[in-house]
């Protein structure tokens, strides 16, 4: 059994393997293009300078900057009255940057991971992780440093290509059953899992390396370590089902920023393994799930003309949301004593046809009646149209639940006949490349929740969602949040994950008032990157 202290530093390893799989590209295509050495040189210097003086893509070129400052390698300055920002280096600056070439070997892994199945052991790639394994566990050839800080950065920057060694692995591994109670609870042969043995018995051992598993002759049994990172697999899964994006990081930034998204449709995207994403999503959405059950059970156990008369999932995903919901409410309320008499009314609605084929499946399986339909979280007009005319379901009598999605609504500038607010936000945001102004992005959410309001004003809008903080913050507290990780995928994507409290005063503003008695945010500190709110329109 590990102890609290071991479970901490374990878990803060986790923490740091998902700063790495994003800081490691940004930082070695930074000092490959020169762009750190400019840094240094010029110690204070504006993003527009930067964005000119290497014909970069701004948008996406900020975002690299960010993750660097929230590693604590580079200071930023956000002047959101100007619409500027500025980048200075720090102590740690020219030390880390010395040391970016290590990422090289790492980078190139991802890059060459491209042309092989993310879900299959192959032997090509498996060879250049063994390789890459084996130079890790190396130090690179680096001589531990004498002095105490460039040692811990040294370390920082190690702890980062771990990353990029377990979380693919992790990952593959987990979605493939490897993590089933049946191998984590007995010895194992590497033959009991995969038909190419002797390989697959190499990727195990680096694990064993790791520190993951005893080996036993040809056997191979969970450590308390492994175990404890194989339970939590899936907070891997987000990170590295953007690594087709990261991958494409040099030209994202220095060429063509559209070069993913201009091949996406609703039916296929490229720059995300969505199938990955929304496994990983799954596995980590469970613990909020639970918050929210009083919520549930106080609404339905009202008077029957008081409650829903079903609920609407916007992002369904894996359908993991309704699929909890449903369970909460038949078995821990009184509605569900009289669902034959007043059935429950399910909606699930994604724009990602794949989430659809899952969440269908999964609801099928579990015998929970939905319907299942696309949608558009930017239209909730259309929607409404759409069940009012198809199923005679009028959507202001549902109550609106969503996960982890409004920060991901596709981009649209906000009409500007209004006053906008000068923002406090720091974030990195953008749009095909282009840099976003901070306050057109806080601006843009508000007329977004305005469009849901005329739906909303009887049982409300119930969300969980995703934020970020500032770097400054973020890099004094590494390894207790993965908001790297969240900011560098997320604006590379162009989503928009705004802090906490900028957030909550936006809704405020519009006359989206919080229940403040449901009100929770996760961890309940300034580094809170998740939020659950139940939100109504204010009564005029």
């Amino acid at each position: 059994m590990l102890s609290n202290k071991e479970k901490s530093i374990l878990r803060s390893s986790l923490f740091r393997h998902l700063d790495g799989i994003v800081t490691c590209p940004a930082a070695y295509i930074l000092k490959e293009k020169g762009i750190t050495k400019y840094l240094l040189k010029k110690k204070s210097v504006s993003l527009t300078e930067i964005t000119s003086t290497f014909n970069a893509n701004d948008g996406y070129l900020n975002v690299a900057l960010r993750t660097l400052c929230s590693q604590g390698w580079l200071n930023q300055q956000v002047n959101n009255t100007t619409n500027t920002v500025h980048f200075e280096i720090n102590e740690l600056s020219a030390i880390a940057f010395s040391y970016f070439d290590i990422y090289k070997e790492a980078y190139l892994l991802l890059k060459f991971s491209k042309n092989y199945n993310s879900r299959k052991f192959e032997t090509e790639p498996f060879l250049k992780l063994e390789e890459l394994y084996q130079n890790f566990k190396n130090n690179f050839n680096v001589s531990p440093p004498p002095n105490s800080k460039e040692n811990e950065i040294l370390n920082q920057i190690l702890t980062h290509i771990e990353g990029i060694i377990i979380g693919p692995t992790v990952v593959l591994l987990g979605m493939s059953g490897m993590f089933h109670k049946y191998f984590m609870q007995t010895k194992f042969k590497a033959e009991e899992f995969h038909k190419d043995a002797k390989n697959f018995s190499r990727l195990l051992d680096i694990l064993t390396g790791l520190d993951w598993f005893t080996k036993t002759g040809d056997s191979y049994e969970f450590t308390n370590k492994g175990l404890f990172f194989a339970r939590r697999a899936s907070a891997y899964g987000v990170t590295v089902s953007y690594i087709p994006t990261l991958r494409k990081l040099d030209k994202l930034i220095f060429e063509d920023s559209t070069i993913l998204r201009n091949a996406n449709t609703a039916a296929e995207e490229v720059h995300v393994d969505r199938e990955m994403n929304v496994w990983g999503s799954g596995g980590a959405h469970a613990a909020y799930f639970r918050v929210i059950d009083e919520i549930i059970i106080n609404l339905f156990n009202k008077p029957i003309h008081e409650q829903p008369k079903g609920i609407l999932d916007v992002g369904c995903g894996n359908g993991a949301f309704l699929k909890h919901l449903f369970n909460v409410i038949e078995n821990q309320t009184n509605r569900g004593k009289v669902l034959e008499e007043y059935p429950l009314l399910l909606i699930g609605v994604d724009y990602n046809e794949a989430a659809l084929k899952i969440t269908r499946k999964n609801l099928v399986q579990a015998d929970i009646w939905a319907k299942v339909i696309w949608g558009d979280i930017g239209n909730p007009k259309a929607m409404s149209e759409d069940l009012q005319q198809k199923y005679d379901i009028n959507l202001s009598d549902l109550l609106n639940v969503r996960t982890f999605l409004d920060h991901n609504r596709i981009w649209e500038e906000p009409n500007l006949n209004t006053n906008i607010t000068i923002s406090t936000s720091t974030g990195a945001y953008a749009h095909r490349g282009i840099r976003l102004d901070n306050n057109l992005v806080i601006e843009s959410l508000k007329q977004h929740f305005k469009k849901w309001a005329p739906y909303i004003h009887k049982f409300g809008l119930l969300l969980i969602e995703l934020h970020t903080s500032k770097p400054e913050l973020v890099s004094q507290n590494l390894g207790r949040t993965a908001a790297t990780a969240y900011d560098a995928t997320h604006g590379y994507s162009d989503q928009y994950i705004i802090e906490i409290e900028e957030y909550m005063s936006a809704m405020k503003s519009i006359g989206l008032i919080p229940d403040e008695n449901t009100f929770k945010k996760f961890p309940n500190s300034d580094l809170a990157t998740v939020s659950i709110n139940l939100f109504k329109p204010k009564v005029s």
